[in-house]
């Protein structure tokens, strides 16, 4: 049940890329496809972004291998025309939507810090718009207790869709109030470009306040739900990735210490994580009253 194998230990992760990240094609016909959108500084963090060819090509994609480099370095395969997310469930005008729809959505630029699970952080400026705007588009009935989200399967693109611990498609949830929060985000792009295929093309789900497998990637639908849903990894060890997986410095890994992370593109550095990834002030009032130590 290792997450992937965890690359042997800790230190393995980043000599395993060295992080000097090899030369890569990955979404090619995506990654200079200019979109443009304004920045929302009252959403974004006062930080210089991670250098874009370590957010390109230093990703977590099981789906195109468990290395940090696959993704880059096969997910150029990866269809991402057509493409329509269907939204259903229990809402009043269930709905499927293009991706050129989506695009002319308000769309805007937010910096946000992102903070992987392996404790390692990057700075990205994502292009994106509020989930709830799509929300609103649907209509979701008093039953919508939580939202789960699917990603693509695509067997002739996807290599390494026979690593079976993930009973794929790969999903995801949140809690209605946590998917309407206005951090919560439906990216498109990054950097001033269409989303790159290894970074979740053509839209992705950003949670910022939460470790990164939970802004799953590709969504190719969304479900309005009454009940909690089963989410993948928690599925595979609900005792290390629970389904809130909130990022929180108190609350370690059951194999390593979350309480300080790397921030890439350095092999060594380290920095005191974050209570919310420091967003605290906005969505700690979502938990109040909650146990934050059975959060994860």
């Amino acid at each position: 049940m290792n997450r992937r194998r965890f690359l042997a230990t800790t230190v393995g992760v980043g000599a395993a890329a060295a992080l000097g990240l090899p030369p890569y094609s990955a979404g090619a016909e995506q990654l200079h496809i200019p979109l443009s959108a304004q920045r929302d500084a009252a959403f974004s963090v006062d930080a210089t972004p991670t250098a874009k060819k370590y957010v390109t090509g230093y990703n977590n994609y099981y789906e195109f291998g468990a290395d940090k480099s696959s993704p880059a370095a096969y997910a150029d395969k990866l269809r991402v025309r057509p493409w329509t997310i269907e939204v259903t469930g229990e809402v009043e005008k269930p709905r499927t939507f293009d991706i050129d729809e989506l695009l002319k959505m308000p769309l805007q630029e937010r910096v946000y810090r992102f903070r992987c699970v392996e404790a390692w952080s990057m700075v990205v400026p994502w292009i994106g718009f509020e989930f709830n705007h799509l929300a609103k588009l649907v209509s979701p009935t008093s039953k919508a207790k939580y939202v789960q989200f699917t990603t693509v399967v695509q067997e002739d693109t996807m290599r390494d869709l026979s690593w079976r611990i993930i009973d794929w498609p790969y999903t995801e949830g949140l809690r209605i109030d946590e998917a309407m929060h206005p951090l919560t985000l439906l990216v498109v792009g990054l950097y001033g470009e269409v989303l790159p295929n290894q970074n979740g093309a053509p839209v992705r789900l950003i949670v910022p306040w939460k470790y990164g497998f939970k802004s799953a990637k590709s969504l190719v639908k969304i479900s309005f739900v009454e009940k909690q849903p089963p989410t993948s990894w928690n599925k595979i060890a609900p005792n290390e990735y629970g389904f809130y997986s909130n990022v929180n410095p108190e609350v370690d890994h059951p194999r390593w210490s979350q309480s300080h992370e790397r921030p890439l593109p350095g092999l060594f550095a380290s920095q005191p994580t974050l209570l919310f990834n420091g967003y605290a002030d906005q969505v700690a009032s979502l938990y109040a009253g909650m146990n934050l130590t059975k959060n994860y």
